[in-house]
């Protein structure tokens, strides 16, 4: 599906569930100007359509003591489908690492990963990148400031 196949409703309701998707179907379909049958038509449609992915609630990483944000690049000693995949797979079972994005022009990998401090960040990197037999870099970036941090997408 892509953002033409959207009719304006659909946007509406997208763009109401970014800002609060605790929202009734009641409440959601008056913000939209829809039936509350109607609204939850769609929205059920969207998610079968893999268009709402999940809807979960976004914590504050500083009022739980994570405060450390790493912006990590990994570079492959070889970049094999395979290769790729495996480090893939490491990734994945890494809860400090939220995400991961395979790039181009410069490192293979860019990593963002949320963690207490700085020794839980050099457990992180020895346990899942510098043990990894295929990585030949690690450079890391520490945020200091985050300054924005949004989850919506723009529907207009």
């Amino acid at each position: 599906m892509t953002l033409d196949a959207l009719d304006d409703l659909d946007r509406r309701i997208l763009n109401q569930l970014q800002h609060n998707a605790n929202l009734t179907n009641q409440a959601l379909a008056e913000r939209v100007h829809a039936s509350p049958p109607t609204c939850l038509r769609r929205v059920r449609r969207l998610t079968e359509l893999g268009v709402i992915a999940k809807q979960v609630a976004i914590l504050d990483p500083s009022k739980l003591g994570s405060t450390l944000t790493a912006i990590i690049e990994v570079t492959l000693d070889n970049q094999s489908a395979e290769k790729l995949q495996a480090f893939e797979e490491i990734v994945l079972r890494e809860v400090a690492i939220m995400q991961c994005y395979r790039v181009s022009t410069g490192p293979d990998f860019v990593l963002i990963a949320q963690v207490v401090d700085m020794p839980a960040y050099h457990a992180l990197v020895h346990r899942a990148l510098t043990a990894a037999v295929n990585v030949r870099n690690v450079r890391t970036f520490f945020s200091v400031h985050r300054s924005k941090f949004d989850t919506r997408l723009a529907l207009d």
